[in-house]
């Protein structure tokens, strides 16, 4: 493992009352969140290609970690998502290097799929800081069903030379939706958007 990791963090949300009506079965969320040394903390350099290394090595631990959580085999996952958030030292284009050129397929690997292009948001902060792991369908992008968000923050980070990466994934959309849109059903899963 390339990565630094000082701490990974798993956090399961089950939501079982929504606008006062019943949640059945509960709608969850999993959270694995990895606590990590940032590299070039402070320090400008054009090849990020460490930390490209690193969210693939990540892509995999913490999707397993996610799915794991929640019970369930990662074909059953419906919906993911991934966010990271940098310290004061890092730039928001170093998360941006653990979280696409490679995180995305040992993410998908797990789940034995994955479509839909895999939201995610970057953020800077320090310790606590709150961020949102945006969500979407994995296998079509249009099911609105599934547009949603997991908050996650850890106390303790990230520290100014530390970055803070989460997964997210489901075995659900959001309680009770009704904004109409393509439904679960109605998935082909070719293109990522239907």
């Amino acid at each position: 493992m390339n990565a630094r990791i000082r701490k990974i963090v798993t956090v399961v949300e089950e939501t079982l009352i929504e606008g006062g009506k019943a949640v059945a079965p509960a709608t969850r969320k999993a959270a694995a969140i990895a606590v990590i040394e940032n590299p070039f903390a402070g320090t400008f350099v054009e090849d990020l290609e460490p930390l490209i290394t690193i969210g693939e090595e990540l892509g995999k631990l913490l999707a397993e970690r996610a799915v794991a959580a929640l019970g369930i085999s990662g074909d059953a996952v419906q919906s993911y998502g991934k966010a990271a958030c940098v310290g004061a030292e890092g730039e928001l284009e170093h998360a941006a290097a653990i979280l696409h050129p490679k995180l995305g397929a040992p993410f998908r690997k797990v789940l034995g799929k994955g479509a839909a292009l895999v939201p995610s948001s970057k953020k800077r902060g320090g310790p606590g800081t709150p961020f949102d792991v945006p969500l979407g369908h994995k296998d079509a992008a249009y099911v609105r069903s599934h547009f949603d968000g997991m908050e996650v923050r850890i106390n303790d980070a990230p520290r100014d030379s530390e970055i803070v990466v989460a997964l997210v994934v489901t075995d659900s959309g959001r309680p009770h939706p009704r904004v109409g849109g393509l439904t679960t059903a109605e998935i082909k899963g070719e293109d990522g958007l239907r």
